[in-house]
């Protein structure tokens, strides 16, 4: 029995072994990007899946609110943020990829409003809902103006939108009118201003914490080249009406 046994080991070490190591990755819903449907969970989670699946890395998402979801990759909890803005700020504690894709941040207002922005002089004396933990542009966040009182996501800014309570919010128009559909808020309220802010690249980003957060992104750029070369980027950017 044992020389048996010693034989079935030494069969199943000969087997090659291949278990891909599994990475955690969080971030607020904020579709197309991000969303919380499993038969479309969004381009940064499909693009983040895909290229790190190509370097031997399954990816589990937690859908969480932004600035938690900041903590925890900050602290090392979390391996990655699939889709960030830069900021110098930022780059104290973590590691950024190349960007994938851009984000144009415009201004959200009620329809009728003849607002247009202008330049920051142009937001004078107004109230403009931003979310808490957002990477908006260091002149915009400065500027003593306007007033930028925080909110802990779109959908509570737009709310306040629409009783007034400020007087326009901001955000990339295509994740703007997908969170309005999502949520059941009719679009028809709203216009958007056609100066953008900025416009704003996305990266994945690690915590500088974490000790293999070098790793988990070099595995990323080798994994989005490997994507963009073989088509399946082009795919999962056309699967969202993006491309």
């Amino acid at each position: 029995m044992k020389y048996c046994w010693g034989l079935f080991l030494s069969w199943l070490l000969a087997i090659p072994m291949s278990f891909a190591a599994t990475l955690t990755a969080a971030q607020d819903p904020w579709p197309p990007f991000i969303t919380g449907d499993p038969n479309m969970p969004g381009i940064s989670v499909e693009v983040v899946t895909a290229a790190m699946k190509t370097q031997g890395y399954d990816v589990q998402f937690k859908v969480m609110p932004w600035a938690r979801a900041l903590d925890e990759v900050k602290n090392g909890r979390v391996d990655l943020l699939p889709a960030t803005w830069y900021t110098k700020e930022r780059t104290a504690f973590l590691r950024y990829s190349t960007p994938y894709i851009e984000n144009e941040l415009s201004f959200i207002k009620l329809v009728g409003n003849p607002f247009e922005y202008d330049g920051l002089a142009s937001l004078q004396g107004k109230n403009v809902g931003i979310v808490r933990g957002y990477g908006y542009n260091s002149d915009f966040m400065t500027d003593k103006n306007f007033n930028r009182p925080e909110s802990g996501d779109l959908v509570t800014n737009l709310k306040k939108l629409m009783s007034k309570r400020i007087d326009l919010t901001i955000e990339d128009k295509v994740v703007a009118l997908s969170i309005m559909k999502e949520k059941g808020i009719p679009a028809s309220q709203f216009a958007f201003t056609n100066n953008p802010l900025s416009r704003s690249p996305v990266h994945v980003t690690s915590g500088i914490a974490n000790p293999n957060s070098q790793k988990y992104i070099d595995a990323y750029e080798k994994g989005i080249a490997a994507i963009q070369q073989n088509g399946t980027f082009d795919a999962i950017l056309k699967k969202y009406g993006i491309k």
